[in-house]
């Protein structure tokens, strides 16, 4: 009902922030995903750049993702 004023002993997990280039990275994925599709649906063989893009990217959000949860967790 209302706040008792007592501590938790279980410590509460905040989500960690996701840094900025991933999520730039994450939306360069989206879009080569989509221009890969388009691109294979008008028949044109340019999708497989767009399908190696989409793979790149996708590579490279992980790994801000996984540096920025690492560096969140050292400053704690």
């Amino acid at each position: 009902m209302g706040d008792t004023g007592r501590r938790s002993s279980v410590p509460r997990k905040e989500p960690t922030p996701m840094p900025r280039i991933a999520l730039c990275t994450l939306i360069v994925c989206l879009l080569a995903v989509a221009a890969a599709v388009v691109s294979f649906v008008q028949g044109s063989w340019l999708g497989v750049v767009w399908v190696l893009l989409a793979g790149l990217s996708s590579n490279m959000t992980w790994y801000y993702l996984r540096r920025g949860r690492a560096g969140y967790a050292q400053k704690r």
